[in-house]
């Protein structure tokens, strides 16, 4: 049976209210299927549950035989030695490979050292090691040391390298050049699919008023469009603020909010999202996957140009380890991280591991990618994955946060899974977190999902109140086993609209407790409480990814 109301956690009075419920629905093996049945009825349109079936990339890595493969060490003399200098060596591997159009460039077994950033900044380059247990590239400089000092461009003395970067950065080549160009003549820029400034963008075509889940919409004019080119929709917030509203589920609640004077998460409007074209019959365009959002003549709709995005680039079976540090006070990291894609789309990481990190593999501003197979390790990071400016459609698949080897220093703050900045349709699937939690990283991210995990839930959620709300509508958690019993982040039914928290541990509230942000009724659901791995199907995504659109 399904509650749509908050749970105060916790009070007898919720305690003696879920012991008295009867028993939900069951299939002859005692399994609850009625969630399901009913999000299968409507799936690109349930009002709790959001679409995720096409999430993460769907190229994937190109068959090895329809790229040359460079090897690194035998062309271009990156040695694994563990002593010399080989990122001039690889990145000259990378830069071969770009030139013919893209390649695999492969690194042995051993460790190599790198003082430099390697970065993939054309299409269909893929950086192959020999497996994450057996090639190694030893990181010896920081971000700071090697691009120079990142500021917030919202003020203060916080560095950006807390939040992004990666000393294996994957961005296309002339937005790298001039993100690296503004942060040394300290303009802060804009991350995002347009640019340094938000005004980089050429209006294609305006869009017809269409409603979330449809997979095609009606353009004014559609000359400038191609089958199988990749646009972005843009969609602006009106003076009321019905744009944000509209993310967060609607009704009383999000209509009373305080949209104003969030600084932050209004500069994260226009609502950018980008997807391929898939056909074009007179003036209607169907997309690769279904809209995520209505389209509303208010909200100015138009597909736009954007940021050349990187597309078919990979990095696989190797570990990025820097020098072993203490972790540095919170929001002044200096910047070994490990694994960025940035502006890109349809890109992956598989086989991978970070360790020692600041922060371990995350995306910003890139969508429909994949990060497959990976784990962050060692010292203990500030984000060990994390997910913003406008990221969509990702699957982090198979990871592990490991325990930390090392006690955390004084001052310094431990996320997990981070989403935050509008984000949207991104998923988290069979991971095991050692420590950490789910976060909410506030910019009112909506409509992802987290499902088959295991976590030992021991991290802080962030974010700056000016960034507004921690959840939009149709986050979902979906079978999940918190091995410590603290509910913060996982249970969600009292704080994030229109949610649904099925199959997860029976849990208690201690340690960082929010209030939700929204007044009134959340219309939230909440499906097996203390029922941990009960609810079918088990993994959401997977599930999602069989239907047939």
């Amino acid at each position: 049976m399904d509650i749509s109301r908050r749970t105060l956690l916790g009070s007898a009075a919720a305690a003696a209210a879920t012991a008295a419920l009867p028993a939900p629905p069951a299939t002859a093996g005692g399994h609850r299927t009625t969630l399901w049945d009913e999000f299968t009825a409507r799936p690109f349109t349930h009002p709790q549950i959001p679409y995720i079936g096409r999430a993460g990339c769907r190229r994937g890595p190109r068959p090895t035989g329809r790229l040359p493969v460079i090897d690194a060490a035998r062309a271009h003399g990156a040695r694994a030695d563990g002593r010399t200098d080989s990122a001039p060596a690889i990145n000259r591997a990378i830069e071969a490979a770009g030139r013919r159009g893209g390649g695999i460039v492969t690194l042995p077994p051993g460790t190599f050292r790198i003082d430099d950033v390697i970065r993939i900044g054309r299409d269909n380059v893929v950086l192959r090691g020999a497996g994450s247990g057996r090639t190694k590239l030893l990181a010896t400089k920081h971000l700071t040391e090697l691009i120079g000092p990142y500021g917030s461009r919202y003020g203060g003395d916080k560095s950006a390298w807390s939040w992004t970067g990666g000393l294996i950065w994957l961005c296309p080549t002339a937005r790298y050049d001039s993100l690296v160009a503004a942060i040394r003549r300290k303009h802060w820029p804009f991350e995002g699919w347009t640019g340094n400034r938000r005004d980089e963008w050429r209006t294609l075509t305006a869009v017809r008023r269409a409603r979330r889940g449809d997979w095609t919409v009606t353009v004014a004019d559609p000359l400038r469009l191609r089958p199988g080119a990749l646009v972005l929709l843009r969609l602006a917030d009106d003076k009321d603020h019905t744009l944000l509203q509209h993310m967060a589920g609607g009704g009383p609640g999000p209509a009373s909010y305080t949209w104003d004077g969030r600084a932050k998460l209004n500069s994260f409007v226009p609502y950018e999202w980008p997807v391929r074209i898939v056909r074009i019959k007179g003036r209607e365009v169907t997309f690769e996957r279904p809209l995520p959002l209505d389209v509303r003549p208010e909200w100015d709709p138009r597909l736009t140009t954007h940021v050349p995005a990187l597309t078919g680039a990979g990095v696989e079976g190797l570990t990025i380890e820097a020098v072993e540090t203490p972790q540095s006070p919170h929001l002044h990291d200096k910047g070994y991280n490990g694994v960025l894609l940035q502006c890109a789309y349809d890109c992956w990481v598989r086989d991978v591991v970070a360790r020692h990190v600041d922060n371990g593999i995350g995306l910003t501003a890139s969508s429909s990618c994949t990060v497959s197979n990976t784990r962050v390790a060692g010292r203990g990071s500030h984000h060990p994955y994390f997910c913003r400016e406008g990221a969509h459609d990702n699957l982090f698949e198979d990871f592990v946060i490991e325990r930390r080897s090392v006690p955390a220093p004084p001052d310094t703050i431990l996320h997990g899974i981070n989403v935050e900045n509008l984000s949207s349709y991104n998923v988290w699937s069979r991971g095991r977190m050692e420590m950490g939690t789910f976060d909410s990283h506030r910019g009112m991210p909506f409509a992802n999902v987290r499902t088959e995990i295991v976590i030992d839930n021991t991290g802080r959620h962030g974010g700056d109140l000016r960034a507004g709300p921690l959840f939009g509508a149709r986050f979902t958690h979906w079978n999940v086993r918190v091995t410590n019993g603290r509910a913060g982040m996982v249970k969600i039914d009292g704080l994030a609209p229109y949610s649904v928290t099925a199959g997860v541990s029976p849990v208690r509230e201690f340690g960082q407790i929010d209030k939700p942000d929204f007044a009134g009724d959340l219309h939230s659901r909440l499906v097996a409480y203390g029922h941990p791995e009960a609810v079918r199907p088990q993994n959401l995504y997977e599930a999602q990814r069989r239907l047939r659109p």
